[in-house]
């Protein structure tokens, strides 16, 4: 099992890095096929995202630019994370398990169904109140569920009209936000294993750079479509096994 927990970990990382969602694979992967805890797989898992998070900002056409278009965003989703990886830790892990369950299955839905869309709003037509309030409850709902932040981001953002490479690259971006103040929230509370959870990210960075290469030499509907099929049957099954 620890062999296939650590295959669906290196999946996760490919298809974070080829189509941004994929991160709410990791904990069903570490709780559900590796037997860890399920705050202790929430808590590495948020931690492994730093490394693709700073993929995700390294590998953005102007950092810089995205940063000053979409910081309330980032600034927002700094205390909502903390927030999350508190309430982790004190909710019931039914509810955690079906929250997880829930978003992967609704991730892959979502996929499916906006394989051929193509969206043209302006992010910045957002305002900046309304990217606050998107940022906290992306990251108190990231860190709650161990995901990177793309899997909640990237939906709303779709559906609110935004373009897909801006969307992509949004929500890369926020894990690296969200993933620091989890994982220093998981770590102040004694429930950061470091060694596991560096394991866990270097596994995610592998799979992301891994994906990003693969991107140009497969079909990208093949692989969005793939993705999704994956998030349903993981959600269907982290969700009643």
């Amino acid at each position: 099992m620890l062999l296939v927990s650590g295959m669906l970990v290196l999946l996760a990382g490919a298809a974070i890095g080829a189509t941004s969602i994929g991160g709410v694979l990791v904990v069903p992967a570490l709780a559900g096929l590796a037997g860890l805890p399920l705050g202790a797989a929430v808590a590495a898992s948020s931690f492994g995202f730093l490394l693709t998070g700073l993929l995700g900002w390294r590998r953005a056409p102007s950092p810089g630019a995205a940063l000053a278009a979409t910081w309330p965003l980032h600034a927002a989703a700094l205390p909502g994370a903390v927030a999350g990886a508190v309430l982790v830790h004190q909710v019931p892990p039914g509810l955690v398990r079906g929250w997880v369950a829930l978003l992967a299955l609704g991730s892959g839905v979502y996929s499916l169904i906006t394989l051929h869309s193509a969206p043209s709003a302006s992010l910045a037509a957002l305002g900046r109140g309304s990217l606050a309030v998107l940022g906290a409850a992306v990251g108190c709902g990231s860190a709650l569920s161990g995901t990177g932040g793309p899997v909640l981001l990237m939906p709303v953002l779709m559906l609110l009209g935004v373009p897909t490479l801006a969307a992509v690259a949004t929500a890369q971006a926020v894990q690296l936000p969200i993933a620091l103040a989890a994982s220093a929230a998981h770590w102040a509370s004694g429930r950061l294993d470091l060694g596991l959870s560096t394991l866990v990210g270097m596994a995610l960075l592998a799979g992301a750079w891994a994906g990003r290469r693969a991107v140009p030499l497969i079909d990208v509907l093949v692989l969005r479509r793939c993705t999704a099929l994956a998030l349903i049957a993981t959600g269907l099954w982290y969700g009643l096994a």
